[in-house]
């Protein structure tokens, strides 16, 4: 057999391989970038904390083929709860034909959102952002803030329903996510 002969399937295969690559589902933010510590605009007002609470703006490109809305989950898992972590936004029903937040998005009315999109409570009890604010003295939390491309374009969930259950019927109906995750942290 020929040199030539065995590579020229494997040469082939990568230059269509290189023509058929689908882009990476992203999320980004000009107010966060990833692994950078949160701005002190996001952080909470209360508990201690004194940011301006003002939820970031997000923009997001190439979600899968098929999907047919969004939920945005934001997510501290070093929150000390216990192992279950602290809920900082929830928004879903977002339509598949918007592909960015505003800043300040997150008010509890959310009259910044687009049409359909709800926001449960979080776990500071209320809906809305609910920015940063982890004990004093402990290390830098994590703050995940993944964008789930549903296979759905909508969630049919109870009014009232936890951050828990959206969690529950976002992952079931995820086709692709997007993650970015920034830092923020108090000495004092």
């Amino acid at each position: 057999m020929k040199l030539d002969n065995l590579y020229t399937p494997l040469l082939v295969a990568l230059l269509l391989g290189s023509t058929t690559t689908t882009r990476a589902f992203e999320l980004s933010s000009p107010d966060l970038k990833p692994g950078a510590t949160i701005d002190s605009r996001q952080v909470f007002n209360g508990f201690g904390c004194t940011g301006e609470n003002i939820s970031p703006a997000l923009e997001w490109k190439n979600a899968p083929q098929g999907t047919k809305s969004f939920a945005l989950l934001v997510h501290d898992p070093d929150a000390p709860t216990g192992g279950a972590g602290w809920w900082h936004w929830l928004v879903y029903n977002i339509p598949a034909t918007i592909t960015a937040l505003p800043p300040g998005a997150g008010t509890p009315d959310g009259a910044a959102l687009p049409a359909g999109a709800v926001q449960p409570a979080t776990d500071f009890g209320t809906p809305g952002w609910g920015g940063p604010c982890p004990p004093i003295g402990d290390k830098a939390h994590h703050y995940r803030f993944t964008l789930h491309a549903l296979k759905v374009e909508k969630l049919d969930l109870p009014p009232g329903a936890s951050a828990s259950l959206v969690g529950y019927m976002v992952n079931a109906n995820t086709i692709g996510r997007a993650l970015l995750v920034g830092f923020y942290g108090r000495k004092k």
